[in-house]
């Protein structure tokens, strides 16, 4: 499907074929037969942000900057890092977006992106599934800006079109507690439409009293359900609704993001308490209530896990919107949530005492601290029945992470209590090119085990297969 474009003025943009292979030739040879038995495995994404309205509305999309550049929070961040400002990048929603400039500012800062997971990314992204051969710059920058807008105007463009030229099997979304799902129902119903979208069930703000939306998110979550969250156990019978009102629409599983994985439980009354004080305003409850009612909706969300099923995605350790400034104009998701120490033993110990081998809890735990992979969350995995070794994720999702991780979390959990790639992304036709980044990953981590004797080339393809498809498949339900 992909066309040629007829720019000179650049760099080449030809992705090699043995990229991220080992540089020994005896490892790159076995590389390459394991990359090639997996390189066109349909395409299992458990955890993202497409929204599914792109995909049930399937309209074409409005221009390259909007698709490739604009909802990407990674090309972002490096381009204000550079010195880029974010509303010359399309993120004031009161001002028409030019996506022509945006472009422009990607294709000038082009070099800026030079051996980060994301200029892999986008090369791979731009070659395979666009047809361009050679590299943006500035020169050329309206050349294939036309280019991109030319076939994002045809049919083979359209969202659901590309859905099925990526090889997408599942594509998990994810979902507010109030979201209708009515884009979910639309695709299920529809007999054109052969793939499937999943939502997933996200309730971070119901957390966290010290949020500002909190009061806004516990009172919507109660209109949705039908269901008064004056009480906290109002609160927590609206979300068990939501969540069976999720399974009837296709989900399989939550996603939590919290500061920290703290999940001692708290007596009914005094959960009750700090609730009620909370519905009064941020200023009713402490910086420790606060806290202390958090790590209990932790456990409770676990207990749920228990009772219907839902995996349990769980990725703490990250401080959002770091820069208040960038938070106040332009919003969320705008590239400045950073990374902060993680830890998981001592704060799952009590979720994990009472529902560590409950059968059929999944809990699959996400970081964006490295260190964690081999002190926790692989010996963790390697116990505990119930905990799955989530794949790098977010900062780390690149080649050589992927890699450390394998080797961090392998030795104490193996291979068939982790999660599967995770994408992890809003940018839609990247897609693709981050499963096969993954998939040359592991491959050459599977190469470096059969030229070490510890494993056999036979073994190493089974895996690569099972990494693909029967590890998320089994860890996600699905």
């Amino acid at each position: 499907m992909t066309q040629t474009s007829t720019t000179t003025t650049a760099a080449p943009l030809a992705p090699h074929p043995d990229r991220l292979f080992p540089a020994d030739p005896a490892a790159r040879d076995i590389a390459r037969t394991v990359y090639e038995a997996v390189a066109d495995a349909p395409i299992i994404s458990p955890h993202g942000h497409v929204d599914a309205a792109l995909i049930a509305d399937d309209v074409p999309f409005p221009d390259p900057a909007t698709l490739l550049v604009t909802p990407d929070h990674y090309i972002l961040r490096l381009l204000h890092a550079n010195g880029v400002p974010l509303d010359q990048l399309g993120r004031v929603s009161t001002t028409p977006t030019d996506g022509r400039e945006v472009w422009r500012h990607l294709a000038s800062h082009w070099d800026d992106f030079l051996g980060t997971p994301v200029r892999y990314w986008f090369e791979t992204e731009l070659h395979d599934v666009f047809g361009l051969r050679s590299a943006p710059s500035a020169e050329n920058a309206d050349e294939q800006y036309d280019h991109l807008a030319t076939l994002l105007r045809s049919p083979g463009f359209r969202p659901r079109a590309l859905f099925d030229t990526f090889g997408i099997e599942v594509l998990a979304t994810t979902d507010a507690p109030d979201a209708d799902l009515a884009a979910h129902a639309r695709l299920a119903a529809d007999p054109t439409f052969s793939g499937r979208v999943l939502p997933t069930f996200r309730a971070d703000a119901v957390f966290d009293p010290a949020r500002s939306d909190w009061r806004h998110v516990v009172a919507s979550t109660g209109e949705a359900a039908g269901i008064d969250t004056a009480t906290h156990d109002g609160l927590l019978a609206a979300l068990r609704a939501r969540r069976q009102y999720f399974i009837e629409h296709g989900a399989t599983a939550t996603d939590t993001g919290v500061l920290d994985a703290g999940s001692t439980p708290l007596s009914a009354a005094e959960r009750e308490r700090i609730h009620r004080a909370a519905l009064e305003g941020p200023s009713g409850v402490t910086a420790a209530e606060a806290t202390a009612y958090r790590h209990d909706m932790l456990y409770r969300w676990a207990e749920m896990s228990v009772d219907d099923g839902l995996v349990m995605q769980l990725h703490p350790g990250v401080l959002r919107n770091h820069h208040q400034p960038t938070l106040d104009r332009f919003g969320p998701d705008t590239g400045h949530d950073l990374p902060a120490v993680g830890s998981f033993t001592e704060p799952l110990r009590p979720l994990l005492n009472d529902f560590g081998t409950a059968p059929g809890f999944h809990l699959v735990l996400f970081t964006v601290d490295e260190t964690v992979f081999s002190r926790e969350i692989g010996p963790l995995a390697g116990f505990y029945p119930a905990v799955y070794a989530g794949a790098p994720w977010w900062f780390i999702d690149t080649p050589a992470a992927i890699g450390r991780y394998r080797a961090a979390v392998t030795d104490s959990a193996g291979f068939t209590k982790t999660s599967g790639f995770i994408d992890d992304t809003r940018a839609y036709c990247s897609i693709p090119a981050r499963h096969d980044m993954a998939r040359r990953a592991d491959a050459a981590y599977l190469a470096s085990l059969v030229v070490t004797h510890q494993l056999t080339e036979e073994d190493a393809v089974r895996t690569a297969h099972r990494i693909v498809s029967d590890i998320p498949r089994a860890t996600f339900k699905l």
